[in-house]
């Protein structure tokens, strides 16, 4: 370092601090970056990279960023999952002996963001911290916006991670030690060097198992902020198994807050549910679906508030207008903690709370319970209103630093300034035309500029109509001249003095009245709290009522019964036109349904309707039917749809075996699981032992509710053997060549998959179709027998399907005519014999197939 000038030392010795974020180091009026920073940055920022000479053999790679226009370019480091140190000058430079002193004031990251325009308003912006102890994770999520702190225990890593995933951080913070489990992690990742477990909370907190991840946090934020952070709520502790669970699979196949195919917030249960009216509603309602209640009572509460705002249609719609008017108060107080809150947040307090009253009489019309903790915020918010009625003036400007923002009759030594700036324009304007009469020049005007102040401007043409020695030339121009008089620079004096003194005035007085309304935080997050509670619970009304659903009753027995349930997205999609209805019960008797029909039917729309109207039920909300009663499921699991994870060198059948795997390994008989086309990804053999495997153990093993989709018609047999399973089928009917699906849920198995029928659907040519039925034909004559050969054109032969449900008699025949079996093939039999079926996994059971097909090889 001694090789750079000082200027550059300083910069090297900040950075050092700071390896891991890019450093804005302000210069004058840009943020500027050197050395790799500023190489990366360019790329990254698309701007032009320069150099400079920083003392050393060879110049300095440079680039940076105008400081007005700093905030767009580090949304697009925080996009991209960087971090941003903001480093300034913290020291008035006409005041600096040598380098300006500069620090970092605080730390951007996409976990620390406090920037309104690079938040999502109705997502929460999550900071995680993991730590881990002998025993258990221990988990804290922050919100930095709000001040909201989650906090829970998990036993293992795999649990820990899918909590993060369903909070959808954006950053974690982890020890040192930690660092490795989270490389192949897709957050940004946080180290913190070291954790004082001796320090004190800043808050209140007994529970000692969730202390580790929380001192994490809480020191974590105070390295990198730098700054009050009173705003922080009292965490709340929270066991996982209090809601309905349901993995990342599931939330994505299920489409709950995002798309499938577009990952877009349209077509997703989000969307249809979201009616809110605020930002925090917004939230409020994504931690809803992010972790639906297992607790009956909690349930029956909401349901009970959205029955009663139903029926009051008249005190709904108003509650709802005026929650128009209702700002993101859990954000501003945030802000006003954190000390970047301009006048504009404050006047939006303002407006928000005295919206409250209006609130409070129409939810008490209505008798919610919500209506007396609404009237304590009320009585407790008057004297901010009041504050700050009487202080702001209704349009301030967006800065704080250029005045404009206190009301009149709010400070007497304000006010003196400002009619001595007031009666100095007067003055001004009275000087103008003085001696517009006295010079009998109608054109002279008296102006003003920041470089040279007040002056007496005269056209050249007029100048000859000046009196001799009247002004005091100031300035020439190409048209005229400009003046001054002794008695204009003492007025000038005195005009630019107010209103120097009346801005710094009003931003002294600015910072006070934040500082005040710091102590109004915990009444206004208790506030965001109700409205945001109200505001879904309004929102679930009024999607409710408009959609014809109706209240779910829930079975102390753990029967399902739908009766013409429908899918809620799906069905306004579609407008609401030519959707059919279908109804699906399952109780003691009938836990399993085996739902066979054409691709396309409708087989996957009827599975998930099921696990969407439980899910929609067990976050307080109606549910699209004439009749639901439910149980409280624990979980919920599904298998649906298949993809390649290239990144993990994984296959589809791979990927489909681990999820059924985990859905196995983790439900009980109070789960749902929906199973779709199991086996379908290897070979007809190896997949129709594996569904039937697998409808076994679910069957004798775990009892849950489970609706299992195949193309396997064997399958339907199991009817025969498993007395909790039925068979279903999604009917569909030939018209001449072609088929159409009806959509709707009958008893019994489909007779036939229609698949070539679909094929012609999707515009496959008529050589093809037409080959594929002449072998369809060909093989249904010949089942048993030699494959079709090339009579129907076909190069290939075609193998025959297995059976696993033939009769007894007929495999008696079939063995008298075996001859007798070789050694390998009688110990092969004797291992598949000694095989107990219900002790294995799928899994397990596929690797077996592997081994054997390797033998037969």
């Amino acid at each position: 370092m001694p090789q750079y000038t000082p200027m550059m030392q300083q910069y090297l010795s900040i950075k050092s601090a700071y390896k891991d974020a890019f450093l804005f180091f302000r210069l004058g009026d840009f943020y500027e970056m050197f050395f790799d920073d500023a190489t990366r940055a360019a790329q990254i920022l698309e701007i032009a990279l320069t150099s400079r000479d920083g003392g050393g053999k060879e110049r300095v790679p440079m680039c940076g960023v105008p400081h007005h226009a700093a905030k767009g370019y580090i949304k697009r480091f925080i996009d991209q999952g960087y971090k941003v140190a903001i480093c300034e000058q913290v020291e008035d430079p006409k005041q600096a002996k040598g380098v300006v002193k500069r620090e970092v004031t605080h730390v951007i990251s996409p976990g620390m963001v406090m920037d309104e325009t690079i938040l999502s308003e109705k997502e929460h912006n999550f900071l995680a911290a993991l730590a881990h102890d002998d025993e258990q994770y221990s988990l804290a999520l922050c919100d930095l916006t709000t001040g909201t702190i989650h906090t829970t225990c998990v036993q293992d890593f795999e649990r820990a991670l899918e909590e993060l995933k369903v909070a959808r951080v954006k950053e974690v913070i982890v020890s040192a030690q930690m660092m490795d489990l989270m490389r192949e992690q897709s957050w940004t990742v946080s180290v913190a060097q070291t954790i004082d477990n001796a320090a004190e909370l800043p808050f209140a907190f007994e529970n000692k198992a969730c202390l580790p991840a929380l001192l994490l946090l809480t020191q974590y934020l105070q390295i990198t902020q730098q700054r009050s952070l009173d705003h922080l709520q009292q965490p709340r502790f929270y066991e996982p198994d209090e809601y309905l669970t349901i993995d990342s699979n599931g939330r994505r196949t299920l489409e709950l807050v995002e798309t499938m195919r577009d990952k877009t917030k349209k077509g997703s249960l989000l969307w249809l549910l979201d009616e809110t009216k605020t930002a925090m509603g917004g939230r409020r309602l994504k931690e809803w679906l992010d972790k639906p209640l297992r607790s009956k009572q909690g349930i029956q509460d909401r349901l009970d508030a959205v029955s009663t705002l139903i029926e009051g249609f008249t005190s709904r719609h108003d509650i709802r207008e005026k929650m128009t008017a209702v700002y993101d108060i859990e954000r501003l107080a945030g802000r006003i903690s954190y000390g970047n809150a301009n006048a504009r947040d404050l006047v939006q307090v303002k407006k928000t709370v005295s919206t409250l009253p209006g609130i409070q009489r129409a939810v008490s019309e209505l008798g919610l319970p919500l209506a007396s903790l609404l009237a304590e915020q009320v009585t407790a918010l008057e004297e901010l209103e009041k504050l700050l009625a009487n202080s702001l003036l209704e349009e301030p400007p967006l800065t704080i630093t250029e005045g404009d923002m206190i009301a009149d009759g709010y400070s007497d030594v304000l006010d003196r300034y400002r009619d001595a700036g007031r009666n100095g324009k007067e003055w001004i304007a009275a000087l103008e035309k003085r001696e517009r009469d006295e010079t009998q020049i109608r054109t002279l005007k008296v102006g003003f500029n920041r470089v040279f102040g007040y002056y007496i401007e005269v056209s050249r043409s007029n100048l000859k109509n000046l009196p001799e020695g009247r002004y005091e030339r100031k300035q020439t121009l190409a048209n005229a001249e400009r003046f001054i008089t002794d008695e204009l620079k003492e007025k000038e004096r005195l005009i630019l003095e107010a209103q120097e003194k009346s801005v710094d005035l009003e931003h002294q007085l600015f910072l006070e009245l934040r500082q005040r309304a710091q102590q109004f935080i915990p009444a206004l997050q208790e506030l965001s709290r109700l409205i945001s509670e109200l505001d879904v619970l309004a929102s679930f009304a009024e999607v409710s009522e408009r959609s014809g659903y109706v209240r779910p009753q829930f079975s102390p027995t753990g029967e399902l019964s739908i009766v013409d349930g429908r899918h809620p997205v799906v069905e306004k999609m579609t407008m609401h036109q030519h959707y059919v209805a279908n109804s699906v019960t399952l109780d003691n008797t009938t836990s399993m349904l085996l739902i066979t029909g054409p691709n396309m039917s409708g087989k996957s729309t009827y599975m998930r309707q099921v696990a969407l109207i439980a899910i929609m039920a067990q976050i307080g909300c109606f549910v699209p039917a004439k009749e639901a009663t439910l149980p409280l499921f624990d979980q919920v699991f599904t298998r649906i749809g298949a993809a390649d994870d290239l990144a993990a060198g994984q296959s589809t059948f791979m990927v489909e075996m681990m999820e059924t795997n985990d859905a196995i390994q983790k439900a009980t008989a109070s789960s749902l699981l929906l199973l779709d086309e199991i086996g379908r990804g290897t070979s007809t053999y190896d997949g129709m032992a594996l569904a039937q495997s697998i409808l076994e153990y679910i069957h004798n093993h775990i009892g849950a509710k489970t609706l299992f989709s195949t193309h396997y018609h064997e399958l339907t047999q199991l009817e025969l053997t498993l007395d909790a399973l039925q068979n279903v089928h999604v009917a569909a009917v030939e018209d001449q060549d072609t088929i159409v699906f009806l959509h709707k849920v009958e008893p019994g198995p489909s007779d036939r998959s229609y698949g070539i029928h679909v094929a012609k659907l999707a515009g496959l040519p008529d050589g093809i179709t037409k080959q594929a039925t002449a072998l369809l034909q060909q093989l249904e004559q010949t089942k048993g027998q030699a494959a079709p050969t090339a009579e129907v054109g076909a190069t290939q032969t075609v193998a025959e399907q297995l059976s696993l449900f033939g009769e007894a008699n007929t495999a008696s025949k079939a063995a008298k005519k075996t001859p007798a079996p070789s050694k390998a093939e009688a110990t092969f039999a004797s291992e598949l014999a000694s095989l107990d079926l219900m002790d294995m996994t799928p899994l397990e059971a596929m690797n077996w197939l592997y081994r054997m097909k390797k033998k037969v090889q």
